[in-house]
């Protein structure tokens, strides 16, 4: 294997190459209408799609076109995860609340499958199963006990590795043990998004891309909702812009912070070598601070690897040699491997760190995946979509949070403290790695 030089590596995501977005047509923007959705991702597309075969006038703005943010640039891996603990989520809102969380996650993991059967959208989905890999004794120990519980409270397929039983699922000697659950799966994100789009598409949803929202104001009757084609006012406004938020709304943004997420393809490797390396063709992470995640190409052929960037501006080069150089961490003998794509796109982190759906007025908001955007931001639009028709057995969910995240200070759009965080996660990693290296 040769490897290619930085500047060879397409900048467009690998899911592009082979997937083509419906064209809309461009259509007037109406002055009136029962919903205005801001966000043209699997949220707010899954709300349309909702919201539009309930009989509702909707009215959907993405300032680009659609299909060039998060919901194509993500790694295809469906998980639904929750970034906190369960001894977090419990020390935070209660056992009660903690548990119906990862239940919920598990409904929306079944609930998308669902989706993609009923609307038929070829998207290369597997359920593959995850494999979480652990880098000390006390990682494994966690992962044990978190198996245990998805599969005595939740009924998961869900059970620990031991460090000789490693091999089966990954070829590496980076982990000392890990975790295998059989409930997630991997599928191609861009052809996920297509699929929405012809659905919202044909549920008469009016879909208007590179259209920018400029703001909005609440009012007594519905909210007004200034375009760069024209002014609309609707009943009820849906945001769920999540890591692309950008100005119109100043309130959210002080809430949401933008994150980069890199993902690097490798050339093709070659049968033999993914049977070494991805035996099992699973879903792959671990529990590192500056989390990685990783996994097989739909065809099998290659490795995506993919991380946060930890850059706020531009296109630089040494956030790719960096997933190079975990990468070969990993698989050593990937070192000089070449590679075909690095792209990145925006995830939204916030104070809670777990999905949210909140109000404010008329307007609803449903947001701040935290990179597992796939089952939330389908599951949320769906359930924001029913809790504006008012259906309250339909829209109830553990992530209906009011009041909203708290802003988080000293931001108000510009994440310049993003190279800060990521050197203190980048220290404790390495110190993990040493203390593993001792033991």
């Amino acid at each position: 294997m040769t490897q290619n030089p930085p500047h060879s590596a397409k900048s467009t995501p690998y899911w592009w190459d082979d997937c083509v977005f419906p064209s809309l047509p461009i259509r007037d923007v109406e002055k009136t209408c029962d919903v205005a959705i801001v966000g043209g991702g699997y949220t707010g597309l899954s709300a349309a799609i909702t919201l539009a075969r309930a009989g509702k006038h909707v009215q959907l703005f993405d300032r680009q076109a659609l299909g060039q943010a998060a919901s194509s640039r993500n790694g295809g891996m469906a998980s639904g995860s929750i970034r906190p603990g369960r001894k977090e989520l419990i020390k935070r809102f209660g056992e009660g609340r903690a548990n119906a969380i990862l239940m919920e996650g598990k409904q929306a993991r079944e609930d998308l499958w669902r989706f993609l059967k009923d609307e038929a959208i070829e998207c290369e989905f597997t359920l593959s199963g995850l494999f979480d890999g652990a880098m000390t004794a006390d990682e494994a120990d966690e992962l044990r006990r978190h198996a245990d519980f998805l599969h005595t409270k939740l009924a998961i397929e869900a059970f620990p590795v031991k460090r000789s039983d490693v091999g089966e699922y990954i070829g590496t000697d980076l982990y000392v043990g890990g975790m295998v659950r059989r409930d997630i799966g991997g599928l191609q994100p861009a052809k996920l998004l297509a699929g929405m789009i012809r659905a919202a598409s044909t549920a008469n949803a009016v879909l208007h891309d590179n259209t920018a929202v400029l703001g909005s104001v609440n009012e007594n009757a519905g909210v007004r909702i200034q375009t760069q084609r024209g002014e609309v006012f609707a009943a009820k406004l849906l945001v769920c812009t999540d890591g692309y938020t950008d100005g119109f709304d100043p309130w959210l943004r002080r809430r949401l912070v933008p994150v980069r997420s890199r993902i690097i393809a490798t050339e093709p490797l070659g049968a033999e070598v993914m049977d070494r390396l991805m035996p099992a063709r699973m879903m792959h992470g671990d529990m590192r601070k500056l989390s990685y995640y990783y996994r097989p190409s739909p065809d099998g052929t290659r490795i995506l690897f993919g991380g946060r960037d930890g850059t706020t501006e531009g296109d630089p080069v040494a956030p790719m040699v960096h997933l190079q150089t975990e990468l070969a961490r990993l698989f050593p003998e990937l070192a000089d491997v070449g590679l075909t794509h690095s792209w990145f796109g925006y995830v939204a982190m916030h104070r809670d760190m777990i999905p949210r759906m909140f109000s404010s007025g008329n307007t609803v908001y449903a947001t701040g995946y935290c990179g597992s955007g796939i089952v939330w931001g389908r599951w949320l639009g769906k359930r924001a979509a029913f809790k504006i028709l008012g259906d309250e057995e339909q829209s109830r969910s553990a992530f209906d949070f009011d009041p909203a995240p708290k802003a988080v200070p000293f931001f108000s759009g510009n994440p310049w403290f993003i190279p800060i965080v990521y050197a203190m996660y980048e220290r404790h990693d390495k110190k993990t790695l040493r203390r593993r290296q001792k033991s």
